[in-house]
């Protein structure tokens, strides 16, 4: 089987990218490991520590690699998850939900064709934000909604 999302081809793996501000390292790390050991393809895009960054400068590789059609979906992580959400979402294409429950990961795929997951290092424990994961990836968008997401442009 092969996935084939906007001109990303992986046997058998889905390609996620990984950013993180300083106070999403620790989470974005757990985030890596969990998705490597489900057997999902994952480039970090950093930040590499806990040394204070800028969010933004994330933010905008991961939704540059997306754009140019290099993974499926994005992961961004910082403190709360609301910068990371604005800085991507400034981003024309990128539709950046910040969720904080399973049920709002799915209906960010579901309805608002989500392609960048963002999360909170600071309030989020790592088995809930796994879980957030698994239902954004494992979600899929429906097209009855499709006008909708056109006039976003």
């Amino acid at each position: 089987m092969f996935f084939k999302d906007k001109g990303v081809y992986r046997q058998n793996r889905m390609v996620i990218a990984l950013g993180s501000d300083h106070a999403g390292f620790y989470l974005k790390e757990k985030i890596k490991a969990y998705l490597s050991n489900k057997g999902f393809e994952a480039k970090d895009f950093g930040t590499d520590s806990d040394k204070p960054c800028d969010y933004p400068d994330y933010a905008k590789q991961v939704a540059g690699a997306i754009l140019k059609e290099k993974y499926h979906f994005g992961i961004l992580i910082c403190g709360t998850g609301i910068g990371m959400s604005i800085a991507a979402n400034r981003i024309p294409g990128i539709r950046a939900a910040l969720c904080y429950t399973e049920e709002f990961a799915h209906l960010a795929r579901k309805h608002n064709w989500a392609n960048i997951l963002c999360l909170s290092g600071r309030f989020l424990k790592e088995k809930d934000a796994c879980k957030i994961v698994d239902a954004f990836l494992s979600s899929q968008p429906e097209d009855r909604h499709r006008m909708r997401i056109e006039k976003l442009g």
